[in-house]
């Protein structure tokens, strides 16, 4: 290898010692657009001078675009930068060397690499525009396009709304919205195997739609209502809505208010100026589009014109004029009472005339009659509503009687004649009868009575002349009227007329005709009477029963003959009886008839009261009946009622509401049951609960309520204990924070003897002797009993057969001072004067034990146990009433004790104004003697008793609390 090359070399060198060569690398250029490139020129040989030539044979001098450097003596280098299409061509490399020349040439080429000139990746299209998809394509040789949709490629020959056009382009003929979405434009040079593509993106833009939810919409006016108008908007992208009217863009403001998409529009306090149309617009890419919506607005009918009016009668053409506004145009009607008057009605006897222009109608009266007054109601209407006002018609006319002109009536019963008088303004009343006025001085049994409407005449009949004609005469500014009324003598009405009688076994059902006159007055009650023949009548009277005709004789025997009469009654008395009409009873048949039923529903609603009448009982008593109850719709009765043969109705509660139910009765006897009698009935409808509004009180105040109510209640029940009892929380606050005396002190002060004296100007006080044991046993050896405030001190045992009390009179009767300034004196003497006289009676007492009988005039008593009250009233005798019996014996020879302690001023006994009687009993020591005594002389004597050992007498002085029957006695 190494010896070839050589070889080689040798042979170069030698041809070019001979001349020049001249060598380009490379020998070709190929050369993108943009792109640069150098091509190396090589001489081989001596060279002077090394030069490029352009394609065009120019010399090329360097420049931006071209460069051309000589590195060394046998070398030069050509610069290409940023080719270009017109950088092409063939270029020339020159070397010379004195008389030689040498050259060389390279075919430079330039070409173009796919490049997308104009191919926006996002375009933008409308629905059903023919749309031209972009993609220039720069290349060279020039490239093959092809197309591609989601990855598919795309053949125009199986969709000819695609097209590939001369440009390479890509036509799509009425877009739509699902050929949205990602295209690709891809390029292919073959020659070089080259390839690219562009992804482009496209949007299809549809033109906004609006759905308007309500082309029209109705509002009312003036009643602060709100309207909304609304309309929905699809598109893409998804348009922009606003509204507007009069080409004026509407916000929100105090006016309207519009949603976050503006997709409603609310109109606030809507009045008539909002009526129009109103546009809604939607808006977007692809174009805008815009929809009208309606707003009516209506007016609720409203009077606004009609007055009272007064005519008088027989006034000609009286109108009456009632207006109103609305929209649409109120329809107006009037009304008086149950008659209806319209537009352009009349009434039919042509006196009423109605007339409509727009919105004023017309009533017009010709002839205007008394009975036109009244109220009027003139009513608008329209589809929104109604308004309706009343007016009142004044006529003012002469005086109108009424009333019936006969009145029947009997001697001895009052009866009314009225005199019912129509007058505007109102009229004065006299009643008149052979020319004289009534009353008279004359007429004894007439009274008138009067209400602003009538006038009422009583008269009661005392005679035949009482009876005939009355005069009623009505007198006001406009005119009088008079009118005659008859008062006719009332006769007993005539015999009703027994069409027949249809015989049970036991009853009878009489039918009848009602008598033919009445005589004048209403049949009150029909009297029957029916007998077996040569027997006494049987009588019974039945009540007048509205509509019906028929009457049920019951308890008669069967098998058996009857007759039956019957005469009407009325106020007057008895009619004329019927002929009598035979029948007779029917065997025992078993089974009673079926009762007759009636139902009626409760008030309650769901509650029904089921009334019977017995019918024929079958010959033998009823037992009972039954009673079974269902809904239609259910087939199980309910349990079965039995009721006793005595009672006509039964009552069902607690059914159900608004339901249908049927009820069997059946009456019972000794042979069977009779055939069930039926009723159906419909419960009510269950009422509405009617929500009552809140109370507004809480828990806590409704407790709070209840503690205050029941402390109220305890301060109550205290207060009440005070004043009764002298007890509970007050009478405990008043003694120890006030001083008062508690319940327990005045017997506690009666216990240990003490006097108590309350000075009461409006009482009488009372001096009270009390004898004092110092221990006082009782006969069954308890302990004593203690005085209580409620214990009256004056009480006496009854009198026993062994014990005679001994009455002593101490003071004779003396002049008693009636003077009232002298009250206090007389009271400190009379107790002075008790308190001598026990001191003097009770030491006689005990030394005398066995004395003789007590002066004439003493009576016998029981024994007393406690001290006398004597009464110290004015004009009263001092008299000391026995105290109650001892319960134990007491010592023989003890000693009278003293007073404990005395109220009152010192006086003598001489000047004291009662007698007193005071009673000593020693049970242990004198119920032996006094015994043996009654006995011999079977009459009650009077034995000085001794006196009781360990005893005090004691003068109290209480006020009379309440004076008694006789003066002389008081409570403790």
């Amino acid at each position: 290898m190494l010896q070839t090359r050589d070889l080689i070399w040798t042979l170069l060198f030698i041809g070019c010692a001979a001349s020049i060569q001249v060598q380009i690398t490379p020998t070709q250029g190929e050369i993108s657009v943009g792109e640069s490139k150098f091509f190396l020129c090589e001489v081989v040989g001596d060279a002077t001078d090394i030069d490029w030539y352009a394609p065009s044979g120019e010399k090329i001098v360097s420049s931006q675009d071209v460069f051309v450097s000589r590195t060394d003596e046998s070398t030069s280098t050509l610069t290409i930068y940023h080719a270009t299409v017109d950088s092409s061509g063939n270029y020339k490399c020159v070397a010379k060397s004195a008389d030689k020349e040498a050259q060389a040439t390279v075919q430079v080429k330039i070409f173009q690499k796919i490049s997308f000139k104009n191919a926006p990746s996002l375009q933008e299209f409308n629905e059903g525009d023919n749309a031209d998809i972009v993609c220039d394509v720069v290349s060279s040789p020039p490239a093959t396009i092809f197309w591609k949709h989601k990855g598919a490629k795309i053949h125009v020959a199986k969709d000819v709304r695609f097209k590939i056009m001369e440009n390479a382009h890509l036509q799509i003929r009425g877009i739509k919205k699902t050929d949205e979405g990602m295209y690709t434009c891809e390029a292919r040079v073959m020659a070089r195997g080259e390839i690219d593509f562009r992804a482009i993106k496209v949007v299809i833009n549809v033109l906004p739609t609006i759905r308007i939810r309500q082309a029209e919409v109705n509002a009312t006016a003036d009643i602060g209502t709100s309207a909304m108008l609304a309309c929905d908007a699809d598109g893409f992208p998804e348009p922009t809505v606003t509204w507007a009217r009069n080409n004026v863009v509407l916000e929100t403001d105090e006016k309207y208010s519009l949603n976050e998409d503006g997709s409603e529009l609310l109109i606030k306090d809507v009045t008539k100026v909002d009526e129009g149309d109103y546009t809604c617009m939607a808006k977007n890419k692809a174009g805008e589009k815009e929809e009208e919506v309606s707003l009516n607005v209506f007016v609720t009918p409203r009077i606004t014109y009609l007055n009272n009016q007064t005519a008088s009668e027989l006034q000609e053409h009286v109108t009456l004029t009632c207006e109103a506004s609305g929209e649409p145009t109120p329809a107006i009607t009037w009304s008086f009472g149950p008659r209806v008057f319209t537009e352009r009605e009349q009434s039919l006897d042509g006196n009423v005339v109605v007339r409509s222009d727009a919105r004023v109608s017309s009533l017009t009266l010709k002839y205007v009659q008394f009975s036109d007054a009244g109220q009027y109601l003139c009513t608008a209407r329209n589809p929104i509503g109604q308004d309706s006002k009343n007016m009142y018609l004044e006529v003012r006319y002469s005086p109108k009687i009424q009333g019936p002109v006969t009145v029947y009536t009997w001697e001895g019963n009052s009866a009314n004649i009225s005199c019912e008088v129509l007058a505007h303004p109102g009229a004065s009343v006299v009643w008149f009868r052979d020319g004289q006025q009534l009353p008279s001085a004359n007429t004894t049994n007439i009274k008138i009575y009067s209400t602003p409407t009538a006038s009422y005449l009583e008269i009661t009949p005392e005679s035949q002349n009482d009876f005939g004609s009355y005069n009623c005469t009505a007198t006001n500014v406009i005119g009088s009227e008079s009118k005659e009324f008859l008062m006719i003598q009332a006769e007993v009405p005539s015999a009703p007329t027994v069409e027949g009688v249809a015989p049970f076994s036991s009853t009878a059902m009489v039918n009848f005709e009602e008598p033919d006159s009445n005589g004048g007055v209403s049949v009150l009650r029909y009297k029957v009477d029916w007998r077996q023949p040569g027997q006494d009548w049987s009588s019974r009277e039945f009540e007048v029963e509205t509509g019906t005709n028929q009457i049920i004789l019951t308890g008669l025997k069967p098998e058996t003959a009857y007759e039956v009469k019957m005469a009407a009654v009325n106020g007057k008395g008895d009619g004329e009886s019927s002929p009598s009409t035979p029948f007779t009873t029917k065997p025992i048949q078993g089974e009673p008839s079926a009762p007759k039923l009636e139902a009626k529903v409760q008030k309650k609603g769901n509650a029904l009261k089921v009334n019977w009448v017995k019918q024929d009982d079958g010959g033998t008593p009823i037992k009972h009946y039954l009673v079974r109850y269902k809904p239609k719709h259910v087939s199980d009765w309910r349990p079965e009622i039995r009721v006793p043969h005595g009672s006509d109705h039964v009552l069902l509660q607690a059914l159900d509401w608004n339901t249908e139910y049927e009820v069997y009765v059946v009456a019972e006897n000794q042979q069977g049951k009779s055939k069930p009698a039926v009723v159906s009935f419909r419960t009510a409808m269950q009422p509405t609960a009617i929500p009552v509004g809140g109370s507004g009180l809480g828990t806590g105040a409704i407790v709070g309520i209840l503690m205050v109510v029941f402390l109220l209640l305890l301060v109550g029940v205290d207060v009440t204990c005070y004043f009764l009892n002298k007890c509970g929380l007050l009478m405990c606050i008043a003694v120890n924070f006030c001083g008062k005396t508690g319940p327990g002190a005045k017997g506690k002060d009666i216990e240990e003897g003490k006097a108590a004296f309350t000075k009461d100007e409006s009482k009488e006080p009372i001096v009270e002797v009390r004898t004092e044991e110092a221990n006082p046993p009782t006969q069954d050896g308890g302990a004593p009993t203690e005085p209580s405030e409620t214990t009256p001190l004056t009480e006496a045992e009854p009198t026993s057969p062994d014990t005679t009390s001994p009455v002593v009179n101490s003071l004779p009767t003396a002049a008693s001072n009636s003077t009232p300034g002298a009250s206090e004196r007389n009271t400190a003497a009379a107790v002075e004067s008790a308190k001598s006289a026990a001191e003097a009676s009770l030491p006689a007492s005990a030394g005398s034990k066995d004395s003789g009988p007590a002066p004439a005039g003493a009576t016998s008593s029981s024994t007393p146990d406690v001290g006398p009250l004597v009464d110290l009233s004015e004009g009263a005798s001092l008299t000391v009433a026995p105290p109650k019996a001892a319960t134990a014996a007491s010592e023989p020879d003890a000693k009278a004790a003293e007073p404990k302690e005395s109220t009152g001023s010192p006086s003598t006994a001489s000047t004291a104004q009662a007698d007193i009687k005071v009673a000593i009993d020693d049970k242990a020591n004198a119920n032996d003697a006094i015994t043996k005594e009654a006995n011999a002389t079977e009459t009650k004597e009077v034995k000085e008793v001794d006196a009781v050992p360990n005893s005090t007498t004691e003068v109290k002085t209480v006020p009379n609390e309440a004076p008694v029957a006789n003066g002389n006695e008081s409570k403790a």
